[in-house]
């Protein structure tokens, strides 16, 4: 925590922590707007959530490549800035669409902030070991990702409890104070070792030669795949959230805000709880055990929702969720989750940051992020044609919790392969 009270790493805290902040703020509120008041269909809102959540992770499978390119290449503070001034004018394209109830165009504004983020991503890590020492990395990446889910929260309350008109204004306010912050951060020139070659701005052609080449190394092979795995199951869990609330359980826009607030939380725990338990180190031997607990709250998730009775035709709100008998039972189950969510993946990305030289981190995470946006990506898709084919909310529950085998056996095999090499 005392990273908190240093330049070289407060500064970039609160500016990850605004953008963090601001996609959720946008997207919730897009999200609760036509949910609530623009569609009364199921199969509409849960396509909508799969077309949204696909629209949004599309340019992080796109655009990476780019992204790690620049940010390798030139002196990563300058594409900070550059990426939270075009955030500013995003926002407004959304705030328009809000206040216009024009679909195409908040779906435009959410693919432009996907993009903003995809090369705001990869910095917000790669940054870390030049302003960090070794053994600071490990909690430096668990605040950001405590930061980050925390930011979450917030943004989603935000979106959730306040009217869109006004949230269209709040969302360019918080757009233009993320600019000021990032003015603050310490610069961070490319490494002596970094590459000095032109950018190849074909898409598809950078995208390929970045994963090869990083794929083939085994160990980033084995953490990228389990990242993956994890976030592909956490595209469908972000999908199914709304229309679960709004139609399996009968809650309002504040239960929906309820359930990503404690999703949140449990992440920020877990992140920070997983640097306590490793001391600093970066390892991945507890991430196995966390995927498998993380299956059985989702199975126990499922067993709530599959037995779960709606109390009447009208949609109850947070408090009357509460004073039902498996309302705590639900909220517990989300914490749980969350928590060993947030245990699993925080190591694995510092792992990605630590264990290749500064000059690749960039690029090391931009591969991770093009193979972790295609697993979400395909997981959004899953779910659409899940939804179209008329498998309900509960058993799409019970297939991700069987996914989690996958995530526990490939991190499993990258402790086995790396932890007893770096001890």
């Amino acid at each position: 925590m005392s990273l908190l009270n240093k330049r070289r790493f407060l500064p970039l805290f609160v500016t990850q922590f605004l953008n963090a902040f601001n996609d959720n703020f946008y997207k919730m509120a897009m999200v609760i707007l036509v949910t609530y008041e623009i569609y009364s269909d199921p199969t509409q809102e849960a396509n909508f959530n799969a077309i949204a959540g696909a629209l949004f992770i599309l340019p992080f499978f796109l655009f990476s490549a780019l992204a790690g390119q620049l940010a390798d290449t030139i002196e990563k503070t300058r594409v900070i800035r550059m990426v939270k001034t075009a955030e500013i004018f995003i926002m407004i394209f959304g705030a328009a669409g809000i206040y216009l109830h024009n679909i195409p165009m908040m779906l435009a504004a959410l693919f432009a902030m996907g993009v903003h983020s995809t090369f705001f991503g990869p910095i917000k890590y790669a940054i870390l070991p030049q302003h960090l020492e070794q053994d600071e990395v490990l909690g430096g990446t668990g605040l950001v990702e405590a930061g980050t889910y925390l930011a979450i929260l917030g943004g989603t309350i935000a979106g959730g409890i306040i009217p869109g008109k006004i949230a269209g204004i709040g969302i360019i306010i918080v757009a233009i104070i993320g600019r000021v912050t990032a003015q603050s951060v310490p610069l961070a020139p490319p490494e002596s070792d970094a590459p000095t070659a032109k950018m190849d701005w074909n898409i598809f052609r950078s995208s390929w030669r970045l994963v090869r080449d990083t794929m083939h190394i085994p160990r980033l092979f084995l953490a990228i795949m389990a990242i993956s795995f994890f976030w592909g199951v956490g595209a469908v869990l972000g999908s199914i959230f709304p229309p679960m609330v709004k139609n399996a359980i009968g809650g309002d826009n504040t239960v929906a805000t309820l359930f990503t607030a404690f999703f949140s939380i449990g992440i920020a725990i877990g992140s920070v709880a997983v640097n306590r338990m490793l001391n600093g180190t970066v390892s991945a031997k507890y991430a196995p055990i966390s995927v498998i607990i993380m299956g059985l709250f989702v199975l126990d998730l499922w067993w709530t929702v599959s037995h779960w009775q709606p109390t009447g035709p009208e949609l109850i709100d947070w408090w009357q969720f509460l004073t039902l008998g498996y309302g705590e039972r639900m909220i517990v189950d989300l914490l749980g989750i969350s928590i060993a969510g947030g245990m699993f993946v925080v190591p694995l990305y510092a792992f990605l940051t630590t264990t290749v030289a500064k000059s690749q981190t960039a690029r090391t995470i931009a591969a991770n992020n093009i193979v972790n946006s295609g697993a979400m990506v395909i997981g959004a898709v899953i779910y659409s044609l899940l939804v179209s084919a008329g498998v309900g909310i509960a058993d799409t529950l019970f297939m991700i919790a069987a996914a989690c085998l996958v995530s526990a056996w490939i991190s499993w095999k990258l402790h086995k392969a790396c932890d007893p090499v770096a001890a």
